[in-house]
C-alpha cells in the first residue's frame, strides 16, 4: 500500500495574505511544514500542491517535490484530487500547510485505519476531539461531527449537533479536526461529483462525501493542531520554534 502526504498550499489567504511564505526561524512556513512531513517517516512521498509560482519555486529550489494546480479549485479535496490523478498511490494524507509543528501520532492513527481495513469499508479517515466548553460548542468555526456506533460520521455541522433538547443524557460534543486520509478513488470520485445543497449551505466539503455515500471513519484524539492564521500566531510559532531548538 503506497501512502503519500499532500500539502495543499494557496498563496492567497483572507486573514493573513501570503502567510505560507512568511519567515519562521530562517525558513518559510511552507518549507518547514514540508520538511516536518518528510521527517515523520510515515510517507512514501510528500508533495506540495499549489497555485503559486512563489510557493512552487520555494519547494523545488530547496530540493522538495511540488505540483502546480492547473485549474482553480473551491476546496482542498479538489486541488489534491487533480494532483494525484495520475500518481501511483493508494492512500493520500492531507497535511495542512500552515501547521509546521506536525504531530506524528494523529497521522499514524489515520494511516492505521486503512492498514486494518482489509474489507475496504473505509473511504476516508479523519479525527475528532471532545469539547465541553459551551462557547467552543456554540462557535460556528468549530465544526461538530456526530457518529454512529462504529465511529463512522453521520453528519458534520457548524451548528450545535446534537441539539440539547434533553439535558444529562450523556451526549458528547465532538469537534472535527481537519486531518484527512483518503483512498485515491474516493478523491477522484469527489472531483467528478457536483456540490449539493448541504455542502453549499454549511461550506463543508466533507458533506459532499457523505451526500454521495462515502464512509468517513472518525478517530477520537486529544490532538489540537497549531495553525498559523494570523500575525499573532506567527509570533507564537517563532517563540515555540526557539524553545524547541534550545532544547536540542
Amino acid at each position: 500500500m503506497k501512502i503519500i502526504a499532500v500539502i495543499p498550499a494557496r498563496y492567497a489567504s483572507t486573514r493573513f495574505p501570503a502567510k505560507l511564505m512568511q519567515d519562521l526561524g530562517g525558513k518559510t512556513i511552507i518549507l518547514r511544514t514540508y520538511e516536518s512531513a518528510i521527517n515523520t517517516k510515515l510517507f512514501d512521498d510528500v508533495f506540495v500542491v499549489t497555485d503559486s509560482d512563489l510557493i512552487y519555486n520555494e519547494i523545488i529550489t530547496n530540493g522538495g517535490k511540488a505540483i502546480m494546480s492547473i485549474k482553480e479549485h473551491e476546496s482542498g479535496s479538489d486541488r489534491i484530487a487533480e494532483a494525484v490523478e495520475n500518481l501511483d498511490v493508494d492512500i493520500v494524507i492531507n497535511v495542512q500547510g500552515d501547521e509546521p509543528f506536525i504531530d506524528t501520532e494523529p497521522l499514524r492513527e489515520v494511516i492505521e485505519v486503512f492498514k486494518n481495513d482489509t474489507a475496504k469499508q473505509v473511504d476516508l479517515a479523519s479525527l475528532m476531539r471532545e469539547i465541553k466548553n459551551e462557547e467552543e460548542i456554540n462557535n460556528p468555526n468549530n465544526v461538530k461531527v456526530v457518529v454512529d456506533q462504529n465511529e463512522f460520521a453521520l453528519y458534520f455541522s457548524r451548528s450545535v449537533i446534537p441539539y440539547p433538547r434533553e439535558k444529562n443524557v450523556g451526549v458528547r460534543y465532538m469537534q472535527h479536526i481537519g486531518i484527512y486520509a483518503f483512498r485515491k478513488q474516493a478523491l477522484l470520485d469527489f472531483y467528478s461529483l457536483p456540490m449539493k445543497s448541504l455542502e453549499a449551505s454549511e461550506k463543508l466539503e466533507q458533506l459532499r462525501y457523505l451526500e454521495f455515500g462515502k464512509r468517513i471513519k472518525m478517530i477520537e484524539t486529544t490532538h489540537v493542531g497549531i495553525g498559523i492564521d494570523t500575525q499573532e500566531d506567527l509570533e507564537k510559532a517563532k517563540k515555540m520554534l526557539a524553545a524547541l531548538e534550545s532544547r536540542n
